[in-house]
C-alpha cells in the first residue's frame, strides 16, 4: 500500500512528494514521458519575491533560504527592471512600490540595457533582489529526494480512473492503491478531482505564450536584468545568449499541450518593440504553457475538508518554482498535522477550506 500517491510530475508534485517521502511511501505519476513537461518545463524561471499577491509573496519570501542554500543553492544573479512610457507615470509609481524597485536616470537604465529607446521610455527603476532560477536541477533533486526516501517517481502514467473504497484505488498504465491521494496535476487539477469524485474548485488554465529572438543587434545579453512592462504587459529575459520576449497574456484555455498565439504574441512584440531601439526581424521559436489559477487566484494547498485523504497541491499561477519550497512544506505540515511555518491568517487563505461551506 502506497502511503502518499501523487498525480503530477511537475515542480508541485515533486516537491510536495519530496516534503511527505520522510513519512510514508511516495509515488509520483507523470502522464508524459518527462518530468516538468507541461508548465514547469515552459517557466520564465525567475525568483522575484515581490512578485504576486500577498499570500504568494509570503510563500516566495519564505521559500527564499531553501533557493539560496540547499543543495548548493539554485539561483543565480539577474535583476529586474520595469520600464514605462512617458504617459504611464501612476502605473509606473504603484508598480514600482509593489515589487520593491528602485526609479533610475534613463543614463544608468540604458547602460544596463542597451537597447532601451530614450524617446519611448519616460521611466524606469531596478534591484537586483532578481534571480534565475535552475529549474531543471530543482526538479531533480526532488525526484533524488523522493527515490532516496524510498518513493518512485513514475512517466508514462496517465490517471485514467480513480475510486475509493476504503482507500484510493487508481489506474494508469499500471494500477495503484493509496492512503492519500495528492493532487498536484496542475492545468488538469479539476479533471483530478472529477475522476475521484471530489468537488472541482474552479482551477482555470491561462495560456502565456513566449517567443525566443536572436540578442538584439548581435549584443551580449548574459548580464541584462529582466525587462518588464509596466501592468505586466510584456517581459524579456535573457536565456543562452538569446532574448525571450512573452506578452504576458493569461488567456483562459481548456488544459492542453499548448501552442503560442500567432497574434497575442506579435502583440507583445509590439509592446516591447516600442521600448527599444532595435527591431525583432525573426523568431527563432515559439511555444506556450499554461498557468493554472483558482478563483480567487491563490494556491490551493493542504487536505479536501469534504474529501479525506484527498489532498490539493493546485493553482501555482506561474509562480511554482519560486514558492515550491514554502509551498510543499506547508502541504506536508498539513497532511502530518505538524504546525505550518506560516502565519496562520496566511495559511487560512491558501487551504481549499475556503471554497467549501
Amino acid at each position: 500500500m502506497i502511503d502518499f500517491l501523487v498525480i503530477g510530475g511537475g515542480i508541485a508534485g515533486l516537491s510536495a512528494g519530496a516534503r511527505l517521502s520522510p513519512h510514508g511511501k511516495v509515488v509520483v505519476l507523470e502522464a508524459e514521458d518527462a518530468l516538468g513537461y507541461h508548465a514547469s518545463g515552459r517557466s520564465a524561471a525567475l525568483y522575484e519575491a515581490n512578485y504576486g499577491l500577498p499570500e504568494t509573496v509570503e510563500l516566495s519570501k519564505a521559500s527564499a533560504d531553501y533557493h539560496h542554500s540547499a543543495n548548493g543553492g539554485y539561483l543565480s544573479p539577474r535583476g529586474l527592471m520595469l520600464v514605462a512610457g512617458p504617459d504611464q507615470r501612476a502605473d509606473f509609481e504603484a508598480d514600482t512600490e509593489t515589487l520593491g524597485l528602485a526609479p533610475i536616470p534613463m543614463d544608468q537604465a540604458i547602460a544596463r540595457v542597451p537597447v532601451l529607446n530614450p524617446e519611448t521610455v519616460g521611466f524606469a527603476a531596478w534591484h537586483e533582489a532578481a534571480w534565475d532560477i535552475d529549474t531543471d536541477r530543482m526538479l531533480q533533486d526532488f525526484a533524488r529526494e523522493i527515490r532516496g526516501n524510498g518513493g518512485q517517481v513514475l512517466t508514462r502514467q496517465k490517471v485514467t480512473e480513480i475510486r475509493r473504497d476504503g482507500h484510493w484505488i487508481v489506474q494508469a498504465t499500471e494500477a495503484f492503491e493509496a492512503r492519500m491521494l495528492v493532487n498536484a496535476a496542475g492545468a488538469w487539477a479539476d479533471e483530478v478531482a472529477k475522476l475521484a469524485g471530489v468537488e472541482p474548485i474552479g482551477i482555470t488554465p491561462c495560456r502565456r505564450s513566449m517567443a525566443r529572438i536572436p540578442a538584439p543587434g548581435g549584443q551580449d545579453v548574459s548580464t541584462w536584468p529582466m525587462l518588464l512592462g509596466v501592468n505586466e504587459s510584456w517581459y524579456a529575459k535573457p536565456d543562452a545568449g538569446k532574448l525571450l520576449v512573452s506578452p504576458a497574456d493569461a488567456d483562459p484555455v481548456e488544459p492542453h499541450d499548448a501552442w503560442a498565439d500567432d497574434m497575442v504574441l506579435a502583440e507583445g512584440l509590439a509592446r516591447y518593440e516600442e521600448m527599444v531601439t532595435e527591431p525583432v526581424t525573426r523568431l527563432e521559436t515559439s511555444w506556450a504553457g499554461l498557468r493554472s489559477f483558482s478563483p480567487d487566484r491563490r494556491l490551493v494547498l493542504g487536505p479536501d475538508p469534504a474529501t479525506p485523504g484527498f489532498v490539493w497541491c493546485a493553482g501555482q499561477g506561474g509562480y511554482g518554482f519560486q514558492t515550491a519550497p514554502a509551498a510543499s512544506r506547508l502541504v506536508a505540515d498539513l497532511v502530518t498535522g505538524t504546525a505550518p511555518q506560516l502565519d496562520a491568517v496566511t495559511v487560512a487563505a491558501l487551504r481549499p477550506d475556503r471554497f467549501r461551506t
